[in-house]
């Protein structure tokens, strides 16, 4: 048992590119999104959105974000127009998050941008920028890891979990994501 990927030395450890920004800056945002996003309270949408322009977020028009959602770090994250960001949403950023438009993220789904190296002996930070485009679903309860881009109106079905990129207009299902099927015409566009 001298592997030392097997036993992390933790007191080494190593954050990485992490730059989660001023420690003051941190303080108000946990205040403000205890109050203003994690609450069930159904605070008004435009007033969302402009808090979230204030702490460095780029917010397109038209911006849905129901209660119950943690963002990390607002600004490292990008978000197109006319997007929909469903209840208990987490958005786990120390990497940006880049939404395209008519993005819709529904209820209980987890973008994480960091993640560790178990390989290394001090179990090392690595971080990867998320790319969703346009138009594109994650549905209820999925979850993007880091470095994933998601091709514009891909869809990641319930539950599933995608650990790389998916492509355009097709949809992925299970743990980890597999191509299911392509998503077909839109009659809208």
């Amino acid at each position: 048992m001298n592997d030392p990927a097997a036993n992390p030395d933790l007191t080494a450890y190593c954050k990485g590119d992490d730059r989660p920004g001023s420690t003051l800056r941190r303080i108000l945002w946990y205040a403000v999104s205890l109050v203003g996003f994690e609450s069930p309270f159904p605070w008004p949408m435009a007033g969302k959105a402009w808090v979230l322009r204030l702490f460095g977020a780029r917010i397109g028009r038209g911006l849905v974000i129901k209660p119950r959602v943690q963002i990390k770090f607002p600004w490292k994250l990008a978000i197109g127009k006319h997007c929909w960001i469903g209840e208990r949403v987490w958005i786990d950023n120390p990497a940006p998050v880049s939404l395209g438009d008519h993005v819709v993220i529904s209820q209980g789904a987890c973008l994480v941008t960091g993640n560790h190296d178990y390989r290394s002996p001090h179990f090392d930070l690595r971080l990867e920028p998320i790319l969703v485009g346009d138009g594109a679903w994650l549905a209820a309860h999925c979850r993007v890891g880091p470095g994933a881009t998601v091709g514009a109106r891909a869809i990641l079905t319930f539950g599933s979990v995608a650990t790389d990129s998916l492509l355009p207009e097709m949809v992925y299902g299970g743990n980890p994501a597999v191509l299911r099927r392509s998503r077909g015409p839109n009659p809208d566009r």
